[in-house]
C-alpha cells in the first residue's frame, strides 16, 4: 500500500513542479515510433477546452503520411475504428485537464497515471477507459498530453496563454514527430 501512495506523490510531485520539459518526454516517448495517431479532444464552444482539437488542426498538412492526424472533438470513441485502421506504434491524446499547473503548462501523462483517478470524466466514454480498450486493441504505445486551461466556459477561441502553449507544442511536434 505504502509503494502505490508513493508512486502516486512521486506522479504528483512531477506533474506540478516546475522544472518539467514536456519537449524532453515528447522525445523520449516517441523515440521508437513508426505510425503515430495524433487526436485532439476538445469542446470548439468551450474556449480553452477546445486546444486539443486546435493542437491537430495547427498540425493538418504539416506532417507526413505516418502521422494520422483525428479532430476528435468531444467524442474520442467514434474514432476508434479509425485509430485501429491506421495500425499506429503510438497514440498520443491531446486534451485539456486541470491539473493545478498554470495556463498553458502541459504535461504528457501514461494512462496508468489515471487509475488514481476515478473515471468520472466530462467526455462520454472516460479517457482511461479509452486508453485501455486503445492498448489492448492496437498494441499501441498510449499516451495524454494534457493542457492546463485558463477558461473552459461557453465561447470560442482560446485564452491568450493557452494559445502560446498550443502555437510552442504544434513547433515541437513539427520538429520530433516521424517525417520520412
Amino acid at each position: 500500500m505504502w509503494q502505490k501512495e508513493k508512486s502516486e506523490f512521486l506522479w504528483r510531485f512531477a506533474v506540478i513542479s516546475g522544472k518539467y520539459n514536456v519537449e524532453k518526454e515528447l522525445r523520449v516517448w516517441l523515440s521508437d515510433a513508426e505510425k503515430v495517431v495524433a487526436a485532439g479532444i476538445g469542446n470548439p464552444i468551450r474556449m480553452d477546452d477546445f486546444v486539443g482539437t486546435k493542437i491537430v488542426q495547427d498540425l493538418r498538412g504539416k506532417v507526413s503520411e505516418k502521422v494520422c492526424l483525428i479532430e476528435c472533438e468531444t467524442v474520442p470513441e467514434n474514432f476508434i475504428q479509425k485509430i485501429i485502421d491506421f495500425n499506429p506504434t503510438h497514440v498520443l491524446l491531446i486534451d485539456a485537464a486541470v491539473l493545478g499547473l498554470e495556463p498553458g503548462d502541459s504535461r504528457l501523462i501514461k494512462p496508468k497515471q489515471l487509475a488514481t483517478f476515478p473515471a468520472y470524466s466530462t467526455h462520454a466514454l472516460p479517457l482511461r477507459i479509452f486508453c485501455e480498450y486503445l492498448a489492448t486493441t492496437t498494441k499501441a504505445k498510449i499516451a495524454l498530453l494534457l493542457i492546463e486551461p485558463k477558461k473552459a466556459d461557453f465561447g470560442e477561441g482560446l485564452t491568450s496563454e493557452v494559445e502560446v502553449s498550443a502555437r510552442k507544442i504544434v513547433d515541437v511536434f513539427l520538429r520530433i514527430l516521424p517525417l520520412g
